[in-house]
């Protein structure tokens, strides 16, 4: 199954050297979900062709501009162009009185319904569940109230091998059960080992997004274990003065975070770079002399989440 994050934009508070604000769209399946809206985030949808009338979630780690100020032209644009499916939007509490605000202004009246899911939980809590897919929300430490937010594939069942189910003559009717994890009783009364006529399914995988934050090792249980983790990495490790003022991390904290919580293969993408930067090699240095697995979050790439890894452009 199709699972994997693309990044619109990945600098920090002031767009600069055609870095964008940061958003990003996490692709499961046939669902398309945004996490976080900078400025120009809709253009950034409209230049790598991604198909916005597949957004249906919208989620925003926090109220500072850089993450939601691309929100309202968005909204507006979808209102436009007729849109007419629900949009669901999870955010802040105080978030839902801006929007409805910035509309009563323009005097603009939505075609469709939005569904406004106030975040507010001090520990993991689950806020989307889909058939094969929860995503919870979890608090990370920045200045104000700010979440993180993690996708989590759920099992799925074991893998029927047809031509062993054959062989003895498992009927189809019993083939739910198999893929359940029961044993088969054949008809002179043998057992037969589920393990014998299925396979185990693909083990889940999970995604985590670390929106802004100090570095906080209490964000380990939240995201260990994940196959892929975005942490914000604003400032090489020579500011890091920078990043304790502004509640931020740097490139060294956010690796050993990585180092601390990623095993069996799991990688570290890192982002939210500060605009006093011109290049970023020097992030992915950084971080790889304490974490290997660490990749810059290049706008317009696309990382699919699980083995095998790859990131297409």
């Amino acid at each position: 199954m199709h699972f994997a994050v693309t990044i619109l934009g990945n600098n920090s508070a002031i767009p600069s050297h055609e870095r964008f604000p940061t958003a990003q769209v996490v692709t499961y399946e046939d669902e398309l979900f945004l996490v976080d809206c900078g400025e120009g985030t809709q253009m950034q949808l409209a230049k790598y062709k991604i198909r916005r009338n597949k957004i249906h979630h919208i989620f925003i780690s926090h109220l500072h501009g850089d993450h939601y100020f691309g929100l309202i032209g968005l909204i507006n644009s979808y209102n436009l162009l007729q849109r007419t499916e629900p949009l669901h939007l999870y955010a802040p509490a105080e978030l839902e009185s801006i929007i409805w605000r910035q509309l009563e202004c323009a005097a603009t009246t939505l075609h469709f319904t939005l569904h406004f899911h106030p975040l507010g939980t001090p520990s993991l809590q689950p806020i989307v569940d889909l058939p094969h897919l929860r995503i919870s929300c979890f608090p990370t430490r920045h200045r104000i109230l700010c979440f993180g937010f993690l996708f989590e594939e759920k099992p799925r069942r074991r893998k029927v091998i047809p031509e062993k189910a054959r062989e003895w003559n498992v009927p189809l009717s019993f083939y739910k059960n198999l893929q359940q994890g029961d044993d088969f009783v054949s008809a002179s009364g043998a057992i037969i080992p589920n393990r014998e006529l299925t396979m185990p399914p693909p083990r889940p995988r999970k995604y985590a997004y670390c929106a802004d934050t100090l570095y906080d090792e209490s964000l380990i249980p939240y995201v260990a274990g994940c196959d892929l983790v975005y942490h914000e990495a604003t400032y090489l490790h020579r500011d890091l003065h920078r990043a304790i003022e502004r509640y931020h991390s740097t490139t060294v904290q956010a690796a050993t975070l990585a180092r601390k919580a990623l095993h069996n293969g799991g990688k570290l993408l890192i982002g939210h770079f500060s605009s006093r930067y011109e290049q970023l090699e020097d992030f992915e240095t950084e971080c790889r002399s304490i974490f290997p697995e660490t990749y810059l979050a290049l706008q317009g790439a696309t990382y699919f989440i699980g083995t095998p890894w790859k990131a297409r452009m």
